[in-house]
C-alpha cells in the first residue's frame, strides 16, 4: 500500500517550502495539482520532474476514488494546491476522505497557509479564532454574516480583491462600523501589505485604493 502525502506549497515567496516537501515531491510516483501550470513554476524552480495530473474542484468528485485506489495498489501520490495547504479553501478534502475510508495512510505535512501569518500580523487576538474561508457570494450570505455578529473570537475570511469592498461593507453593517479589523494582502510577496483599522476605515481605504492579489480579512470578535 502506498501513501497519500498532502503537501503545502508557498503562498508567495517560493522559498517558503520545507526540505521534506521538496524531497517528497521528487520521490513520489505522481503529484496531483490544482493547476498543473501553477505547480510547474514551482517544479522548474526546484528542478522537479515528477509527473503531474490535474485534481481540482471541477473533477475531484470523479477522480478522488480513482487515485485512492491507485494509492491502495501501491503508488505514492502527493497532493498540492496552487498555494498553501490543500483542503483549506482548496481541493483535497474528498481525496483525503476517500483514502481514510479505504484505510490508506495519509500524511499531511506542516507548512505554508495564508491565514496564520495574516492572523498574527493583524495584531488582533490570536489565542482563539474561527476560520470562515470564503463567505457565500449569494445564497446564505447575509444569514452567515448575521450568525457571526455574536462571535467572540477573531474571525478569518478569504476574499477576492474584486469583492473586498463589498464584503467589508457587509461586515460593517452587521458588526458595526467601529469593529476593529485588518486586511492582509499578498502575504510573503514583494508587495505584501497589512492595513489595520475599523471596518469603516478599511472600506474607505480600499474604495480609494483598489486592491490587488490574494487577500485575508481578520475581524475582531464581539
Amino acid at each position: 500500500m502506498g501513501i497519500l502525502y498532502v503537501i503545502p506549497t508557498p503562498v508567495g515567496n517560493l522559498e517558503d517550502i520545507t526540505l521534506r516537501a521538496l524531497r517528497l515531491l521528487k520521490e513520489v510516483d505522481l503529484v496531483l495539482a490544482e493547476d498543473t501550470r501553477t505547480t510547474s513554476i514551482l517544479f522548474r524552480h526546484y528542478d522537479i520532474h515528477t509527473p503531474l495530473a490535474s485534481h481540482h474542484k471541477f473533477n475531484e468528485h470523479e477522480t478522488a476514488a480513482k487515485y485512492a485506489e491507485r494509492i491502495l495498489a501501491g503508488e505514492n501520490i502527493a497532493l498540492v494546491s496552487d498555494a498553501g495547504t490543500p483542503s483549506i479553501s482548496d481541493p483535497g478534502f474528498m481525496l483525503v476522505r476517500q483514502c481514510a475510508l479505504l484505510g490508506v495512510t495519509v500524511q499531511t505535512l506542516p507548512g505554508a497557509t495564508a491565514f496564520v501569518p495574516a492572523l498574527v500580523n493583524s495584531s488582533l487576538p490570536s489565542d482563539r479564532f474561527c476560520f470562515e474561508g470564503f463567505l457565500p457570494q449569494k445564497k446564505g450570505r447575509q444569514t452567515r454574516i448575521l450568525a457571526l455578529s455574536e462571535e467572540s473570537r477573531s474571525m478569518i475570511f478569504y476574499e477576492s480583491p474584486y469583492r473586498l469592498v463589498k464584503t467589508l461593507t457587509d461586515l460593517s453593517l452587521a458588526f458595526g462600523s467601529e469593529r476593529q479589523a485588518a486586511v492582509c494582502r499578498e502575504i510573503s510577496k514583494i508587495h505584501e501589505e497589512t492595513y489595520r483599522g475599523t471596518l469603516s476605515q478599511l472600506v474607505k481605504y480600499y474604495t480609494e485604493n483598489s486592491p490587488k492579489g490574494e487577500i485575508v480579512i481578520i475581524v475582531a470578535g464581539k
